[in-house]
């Protein structure tokens, strides 16, 4: 059976901590390079929000959920915690994925978010997509990322905390 094609809606969720910490994982499939979590629809009427938390539960561990805080479990954070930026990227998907998505098409639209966690939450990694992970100062980690969209939403992050 073939595998469907991507849609080219995606998130991208920039994960922090109260410090501007920024977590990055590196790609299995591509070592060396670093990013946020990002992920595609798994349909056309998906909700980006549940796009977003089902991108960062599957490639964390990191559960968005309701409930009381003082009562969620270490991989869990409330709702609140995530915010749609109201910010969007169109580009030039690499040619090295395109293969991914129906012929033809080439461009995709990223919507950003940002989730705010503790510093001390556990990471668990979905082995098949990404190899490590780590922390960094928000400045380092948009030097460190591959995806300049990537970067320059990392670079913004000082601004979309103030604005809460």
């Amino acid at each position: 059976m073939n595998k469907p094609f991507k849609i080219p809606e995606s998130v991208l969720v920039v994960i922090y901590t109260p410090a501007l910490d920024v977590l990055l994982i590196e790609r299995a499939d591509k070592p060396g390079y670093w990013q946020s979590v990002t992920g595609s629809k798994d349909a056309l009427d998906e909700p980006l929000q549940e796009t977003a938390q089902r991108e960062v539960f599957e490639e964390t561990g990191i559960r968005v959920v309701e409930g009381v805080p003082d009562m969620l479990r270490p991989t869990e954070v409330a709702p609140d915690r995530l915010r749609d930026w109201q910010l969007s990227n169109v580009y030039e998907i690499y040619p090295v994925w395109r293969h991914r998505y129906a012929p033809g098409v080439t461009r995709n639209v990223e919507h950003v978010f940002g989730l705010q966690v503790p510093r001390d939450i556990p990471i668990t990694l979905a082995p098949r997509e990404h190899l490590n992970h780590m922390w960094l100062p928000y400045r380092a980690a948009a030097d460190h990322c591959f995806s300049p969209s990537n970067a320059e939403a990392i670079l913004q992050l000082p601004r979309y905390v103030r604005e809460r």
